[in-house]
């Protein structure tokens, strides 16, 4: 029984082998999900930049504060004179500037003083607390170290029953004649030999004639001090 030849087999109509394209060795790029009209969001790293440049402004200032801190407690400090009393070496309104960490300055908060560079020495400026208001800071000259015998006689400062040259000393010509006399002292200390106990030191303004007046209407610029340098 003869057969009829079959005619050859169509492609499946499903596949359009002609249209098919095959991307080889690239992917495409999603496509963007923002509009023209949307505004971008700002990039990370200029907000981070932001940031750090603000808290690099705090921390430099944090520093700065820090710093001035500690060179006002234990380097220097600057004191501005309120009186007379050490006329005519510095005058009222003038701004001195103490080293504090020449004699030792003391640690904040504690009792612990830091190592000295030397001792006071007679004729050394020196500010202190004053003994009987230690809020209050005071500027004298030191004149008698511990151990030394001070005494004043007159305008005479006779330290161990040696007259004591001060030329620095500013005197008042109007001054009461009494007041020159050798037995005179209108002082609070050191009318009678005074010895000056281990960490003290004995102090005067060199406006002897312009200082702290006491209720006899004698001057009395003589102060005894303890180690509390500032």
């Amino acid at each position: 029984m003869d057969h009829e030849p079959k005619p050859p087999a169509q492609p499946d109509a499903r596949y359009d082998y002609d249209r098919m394209s095959v991307s080889v060795g690239r992917s495409e790029e999603p496509a963007s999900s923002t509009t023209d009209d949307a505004p971008a969001a700002p990039p990370i790293d200029t907000v981070r930049r932001r940031k750090s440049v603000v808290r690099e402004y705090v921390e430099a200032i944090a520093i700065a504060i820090l710093l001035a801190l500690v060179i006002r407690t234990l380097i220097v400090q600057a004191f501005t004179i309120p009186s007379g009393s050490m006329m005519d070496t510095l005058l009222v309104g003038d701004y001195i500037l103490v080293n504090k960490f020449l004699f030792g300055p003391e640690v904040p908060l504690t009792d612990y003083r830091l190592p000295s560079l030397r001792l006071p020495h007679r004729g050394d400026i020196i500010v202190f607390k004053y003994p009987q208001d230690e809020k209050r800071d005071f500027i004298k000259r030191i004149i008698g170290t511990p151990g030394d015998t001070v005494q004043v006689r007159g305008q005479q400062v006779l330290i161990n029953s040696q007259a004591l040259d001060e030329p620095y000393v500013r005197r008042n010509p109007s001054s009461l004649s009494h007041t020159g006399s050798p037995t005179f002292c209108g002082y609070a200390y050191a009318c009678e030999p005074l010895v000056v106990p281990a960490d003290s030191y004995f102090v005067m303004g060199d406006n002897r004639d312009n200082s702290r007046i006491r209720a006899t209407g004698a001057s009395s610029s003589a102060t005894r001090s303890r180690v509390r340098r500032s």
